[in-house]
C-alpha cells in the first residue's frame, strides 16, 4: 500500500473520488485530508446547534460533512486531530473499506475531567488514503456495505 499525498487526493476529487461533495481545499494535508463536523450526538442525544457540550467521562458521535467515495483500490485511515487528543479526547475508528461511500461516523470518548465543547464546521480527524496493489475482489457494497449511502449519525 501506498500512502497518497495532496496532488493525487486533489486529482481524484475532481474526478468525484475520494470526496465527492463538502470538499474544502484547505483541509488537504501533505498526506491526506482534515474531515469536517456535520452534527454530533452527545449521550445519545442529538444536538441540533452549531456547538455541543460534552463532559466528562461521556461518549459522543460526529457525521462529517464531507461524503466519502473510495474507489475500489483505495482505503482510508482515520486518525484523530492531536489538538483534540490534547484535551483528552480518545476516537474508535476502523478502516474505510475499498468502495464504500457516504458519510461517515466517528465514535469519540472525553476521558478528560473537564467539559468539552465540540461546534459543526470544525475538523476533528484526519484520513489518509492507501492504494491498494489492485481492486478489491469484492468492494464493500458487496461484502456487507451495512453504511453504504449513509447520510448523518448511524449508530446501527
Amino acid at each position: 500500500m501506498v500512502i497518497l499525498r495532496d496532488g493525487e487526493i486533489e486529482e481524484l476529487v475532481a474526478k468525484g473520488q475520494l470526496i465527492s461533495s463538502s470538499y474544502r481545499k484547505e483541509n488537504l494535508t501533505p498526506n491526506g485530508y482534515d474531515l469536517t463536523i456535520n452534527s454530533v450526538r452527545v449521550d445519545g442525544e442529538e444536538s441540533g446547534r452549531e456547538e455541543a457540550a460534552v463532559g466528562p467521562h461521556s461518549v459522543f458521535w460526529v457525521s462529517t460533512s464531507e461524503t466519502i467515495s473510495m474507489p475500489e483500490n483505495i482505503g482510508g485511515k482515520i486518525w484523530i486531530r492531536s489538538s483534540y487528543a490534547r484535551k483528552g479526547i480518545f476516537g474508535s475508528f476502523g478502516f474505510v473499506d475499498a468502495g464504500f461511500r457516504g458519510t461517515l461516523t466517528l465514535a469519540f470518548f472525553n476521558g478528560s475531567s473537564k467539559e468539552v465543547n465540540i461546534s459543526r464546521g470544525n475538523t476533528i480527524a484526519q484520513i489518509t488514503f492507501l492504494r491498494m496493489d489492485g481492486n478489491a475482489e469484492l468492494a464493500y457494497e458487496k461484502r456487507s456495505g451495512n453504511y453504504q449511502g449513509q447520510t448523518d449519525i448511524k449508530l446501527k
